[in-house]
């Protein structure tokens, strides 16, 4: 499910006098549960659930927690994820990964694969270089801009 529909749906029920909602959708469900404080709170297998705090008890952010340090990425030209979905480093389980670090490559070059609603789109290389860094792992969900490959 869509991180920004969730978002919407967990501030639907934090509004609302409802107390939990379940919504299924494809072979997806997402169970969100608005409970007072000292509530118990259980989960059914297999079922993704969120609770929902009360506005008013939400605690303030610490004043001294440092912010998360952004990743380091390394220089030369990012190829970034045109679309939501799994990155995969072959075109099959069994085949050799279409490129390695330290591998030149030219410009329309198979780079990965994204696979996006049953679809799977090869992603090329907009840039000729070597591949220095791998920024994903294989069978791993990416998001639309998230920087996959660096080219030297």
């Amino acid at each position: 499910m869509d991180l920004r529909k969730l978002k919407t749906l967990i501030d639907l029920v934090a509004e609302s006098g409802i107390a939990e909602l379940e919504i299924t959708e494809g072979e997806g469900k997402v169970r969100i549960v608005k409970f007072a404080q000292g509530g118990q709170f259980t989960a059914s297998p297999g079922v993704q659930a969120y609770q929902v705090m009360p506005q008013a008890a939400a605690p303030a952010p610490a004043a001294e927690a440092a912010p998360a340090p952004a990743p380091v990425v390394a220089q030369g030209h990012v190829v970034k994820s045109p679309m939501v979905g799994t990155f995969y480093r072959a075109p099959n389980p069994g085949a050799s990964a279409f490129v390695d670090v330290g591998q030149a490559v030219k410009e329309g070059d198979p780079l990965c694969i994204i696979e996006a609603m049953k679809l799977l789109n090869e992603i090329e290389a907009d840039k000729a270089g070597t591949i220095k860094e791998i920024l994903v792992e294989n069978g791993q969900p990416v998001e639309y801009g998230q920087p996959l490959f660096v080219i030297g």
